[in-house]
């Protein structure tokens, strides 16, 4: 239990996050009727920003590029932004750890 506690809860967040949509299943069954907690699509709108968004990167997870630009354009760049942000805690965590660990020699 420790060990998570030390864990920023932002980088817990993305990483779910990305497991998530990466597990998701996606392609054909978008268009059944499933479970959601977007408001736009519960009041009975067909196409949600957001939705969207999440669509695109958890195709592009599993690997199918064009299906996830059909869905939105800028999947790709916020896959990398978010990429990007889980490396720059990562190595944030790590740097902070190795000089906890410096001190503790000292």
């Amino acid at each position: 239990m420790k060990f998570w506690a030390q864990i920023p809860l932002e980088l817990l967040f993305w990483m779910g996050a990305l497991l998530m949509l990466g597990s998701a299943g996606m392609g054909t069954q978008l268009e059944e009727n499933h479970f959601t907690l977007c408001p736009l699509a519960n009041l009975g709108f067909s196409w949600c920003p957001g939705c969207g968004i999440g669509r695109s990167i958890g195709l592009l997870l599993q690997g199918q590029v064009l299906e996830s630009f059909k869905y939105h354009w800028f999947g790709s760049p916020a896959l990398l932004i978010i990429c990007h942000r889980i490396y720059t805690l990562m190595r944030l965590e790590l740097t902070k750890r190795i000089k906890e660990k410096e001190k503790c020699y000292v």
